[in-house]
């Protein structure tokens, strides 16, 4: 790495990152360089936000067109391209939702917050959102966040938020009071460790939603925009939510978020309840929009359900050589594989053979690959993968 990036990074940036000693300079699809010509495979490009890779050519020409025609106005003036970006999101749910747009993940969860508690009126107020969930950085979305690592340090957190166990009805039932307007969760959980609902779980939160008339919030900023094989996760368990959240993926790499939901509900996002200054701008509108047609035209939601049965193919196949590897979970291009180790020194090697992965909770390898990721490219991760695996000392 240059010495003299690395200096800037010293003097200049907050160290509140680990990262590696590497400085990125290039991406085409999924493929990065370093600095020193370096090639990589990236098998999780942008910390999922690359669901198209990196430079999709569709994103990057749409891009260009956008930024010499009008970059930013506030959102107290219409535009075309986010009018086409709502109607896409929307047409894509199975319960015409109306969109609001902010520019992260962790905007999108707590302008979902706000917008429960404004549906809920006065009184009602609690969230029940559950362990080992990652809803963002933010206090609201940080409070809601279900891992006590993330608090250390930065209390009093937001009051309101109940933490019940991923896969629980039953403690979820035992948590709704009067004051509860909502369950928040996602339907796969990420940072977490790509943890798989159980049958009837996100089903059973929908019924007790309504039972109690409370909202169900799906936070798919990881798993929507199709990376699991279709546009939303909660669509493989034929569900109706009120609110889903999007973010990463979004605007294939460009920095977007937002939500829908079901017109009754966002009804109480009324003026002056909420804004976002960047939010659904005509440069973020147009990269969703180009992400939105490549998947189609492209045929990238069967792809990722393609790429997601090779590698839990090549997990499972690989057990018998390494019995460290107690379980595979996979949807889509969303793979997660339990360690009975470490997996920090799986990551390190692999890194050094020119493979970018990612571990998470200590154990859990975590892939998201590109939707648009080739065969030949598949091969070449699960090559290193397993030289990596088989030859790793425990």
């Amino acid at each position: 790495m240059n010495q003299s990036t690395l200096d800037r990074y010293k003097q200049f940036v907050i160290a509140n990152y680990t990262r590696y000693p590497v400085c990125l300079v290039r991406g085409e699809g999924s493929r990065v360089w370093d600095d020193e010509g370096k090639r990589y495979l990236d098998l999780f490009p942008g910390w999922g936000c690359g669901l198209l890779g990196h430079c999709p050519p569709r994103v990057v020409e749409a891009v260009r067109r956008q930024v010499g025609t009008l970059i930013h106005v506030p959102n107290t003036w219409h535009t075309e391209v986010q009018a086409e970006l709502a109607e896409a999101l929307s047409v894509r749910t199975t319960f015409a939702g109306q969109a609001f747009f902010c520019n992260s993940g962790t905007e999108a969860n707590e302008a979902a917050i706000k917008l429960a508690r404004l549906w809920g009126g006065p009184g009602r107020y609690k969230i029940i959102t559950t362990l080992n969930s990652f809803h963002g950085r933010t206090m609201g979305a940080l409070s809601a966040t279900g891992q006590p690592k993330y608090h250390a340090g930065v209390g009093p957190l937001v009051p309101g938020f109940v933490h019940v166990p991923y896969g629980d009805l039953e403690a979820t039932a035992r948590a709704i009071d009067a004051e509860t307007v909502a369950i928040m969760v996602e339907p796969i959980q990420g940072e977490g460790g790509v943890n798989m609902p159980p049958a009837g779980y996100l089903e059973g939160l929908r019924s007790l939603t309504e039972k109690h008339r409370m909202l169900l919030i799906l936070d798919e900023v990881q798993t929507g925009m199709g990376r699991t094989g279709r546009w939303y996760a909660h669509q493989h368990w034929n569900l109706t939510p009120d609110i889903v959240t999007l973010a990463k993926a979004l605007a294939g790499g460009v920095a977007m978020g937002g939500l829908v939901a079901r017109p009754e509900v966002a009804a109480h996002l009324r003026p002056g309840t909420h804004a976002a200054t960047f939010g659904g701008n005509p440069l973020s509108a147009a990269a969703a929009l180009a992400t939105i047609e490549t998947i189609e035209e492209d045929g990238l939601l069967a792809r990722a359900v393609g790429i997601g049965e090779r590698f839990r193919r090549f997990f499972d196949g690989l057990r018998s050589r390494c019995p460290w590897i107690t379980d595979v979970r996979a949807l889509g291009c969303m793979i997660g594989v339990e360690l009975g180790v470490d997996g920090t020194a799986v990551v390190k090697a692999c890194m050094e053979r020119g493979l970018l992965i990612n571990c998470t909770h200590g154990t859990v390898l975590r892939l998201l690959p590109a939707m648009n990721l080739s065969d030949a490219e598949l091969e070449e991760g699960c090559g290193i993968l397993e030289d990596v695996l088989v030859h790793l000392e425990v």
